[in-house]
């Protein structure tokens, strides 16, 4: 048996846990070399031991004195800080599952590239504010890229042994969020518990956020952008509320590829994790009887303006969409504080990119420096709001 070696950068989060929960269901196929958290330590160390990690990192240096207790007499090397954060990344191993959520994860994802490895990129920062920049390391470095987000890895394989030159249209299909019937009145007064429950997946605040904006949609169609350059006129995107087809591929011949499956990350990051083979998963196979139907229809960019803007984004390159990114996690943040009112979300962020356009940045440090100042002008923003 050939066992492969494996980080986790964001192990302690919904892609890292179900990472682990495959990585469990086959004992003996996998070394653990890194598993990273931002400070929940006890489960860090607990998962560490569960899986005889080599080293295990938190972000906040403040928990590495927790961590450091808790894998007391173990061999496990314990560490904290920004720093160590990317020295672990850098680490050799077969495959780095990057999943760091925010710009936090944008410098050890850099890391994982620069080794040269296989990177599963489940960090949206990474593509929508960094693009280029992470794109010509990719190129650079010779890595191999694996998208785990479920719509471009449907897109990846649909495209597999396919020519990029022969695609007519790629379609990435959105959920629609909880709102997705709701009138523009009804949104003005929408909550962020409301915003919070999402219909088909378990997400976290912010993302549930994004998708109940439509902006998680938007986001990966910049994403979009750079793992397929097909050309930004042939992606599109189209609501199916089931959330059963994941993305679909139509080529030149008429012919339409899409990929299926359970509403549940394990699947995505399976086809990552066995790459380019196939692995078994707990998920429940499609019973498409007892779905009855499947629905689609183009989204509304009136009531969800979202889409639109990253495209103008995506259309501007550039800083665009790193000051599009920084601008949106300041106004959810205040939505969920409740600051701002769920329709002053889009508001907000095509104010801040209507105010700062700053030119294109050529490293990650540059990147790092767009974000800071988009987040300060849309607090700006905010504040007069």
């Amino acid at each position: 048996m050939t066992t492969r070696s494996i980080s986790i950068l964001g192990a302690t989060g919904s892609i890292g846990a179900s990472t682990l929960d495959l990585i469990r269901r086959e004992p003996g196929k996998w070394r653990v070399v890194a598993l990273t958290a931002n400070c929940q330590a006890a489960e860090l160390a607990r998962l560490a031991r569960e899986f005889s990690a080599e080293v295990a990192v938190v972000a906040d240096e403040s928990c590495l004195p927790e961590l450091r207790e808790a894998l007391a007499g173990s061999r496990i090397a314990a560490a904290g800080g920004a720093g160590a954060l990317v020295e672990a990344a850098a680490r050799p191993a077969d495959i780095t599952i990057a999943a760091i959520v925010g710009c936090a994860g944008l410098a050890p994802t850099m890391a994982a590239i620069e080794q040269g490895g296989t990177v599963a990129l489940a960090n949206k920062e990474a593509l929508v504010s960094a693009g280029d920049v992470m794109i010509e390391a990719v190129r650079r470095h010779g890595t191999t890229l694996l998208p785990v987000d479920s719509e471009h890895n449907a897109i990846f394989q649909c495209l597999a042994g396919n020519d990029p030159a022969h695609v007519r249209s790629i379609t990435l299909t959105a959920s629609g969020g909880p709102f997705r019937d709701w009138s523009a009145e009804q949104l003005a007064a929408a909550t962020p518990a409301q915003a919070i429950r999402h219909p088909n997946w378990d997400m976290g605040a912010k993302i549930s956020v994004d998708s109940a904006t439509m902006f998680n949609k938007g986001l990966e169609l910049i994403e979009a952008h750079h793992l397929f350059p097909v050309g930004l006129d042939k992606l599109r995107i189209v609501v199916h509320p089931q959330s059963v087809v994941h993305s679909m591929v139509e080529y030149r011949d008429g012919s339409t590829l899409a990929q299926l499956g359970p509403s549940d990350m394990r699947v995505p990051i399976a086809s990552c994790l066995a790459w380019p083979a196939r692995m078994d998963t707990p998920c429940d196979p499609l019973d498409l009887a007892a779905l009855g139907e499947l629905t689609f229809r183009a989204p509304d960019e009136q009531r969800f303006p979202a889409t639109r803007l990253c495209r103008q984004a995506a259309e501007a390159g550039g800083a665009a969409p790193a000051v599009l990114n920084a601008a949106n996690e300041v106004a959810v943040a205040a939505f969920l504080a409740g600051q701002i009112p769920f329709s002053r979300i889009a508001v907000m962020v095509e104010a801040t990119m209507t105010r700062y356009t700053p030119p294109a940045p050529t490293s990650l440090a540059e990147v790092f420096g767009v974000d800071t100042e988009a987040r300060a002008h849309a607090r700006e923003l905010l504040e007069l709001a």
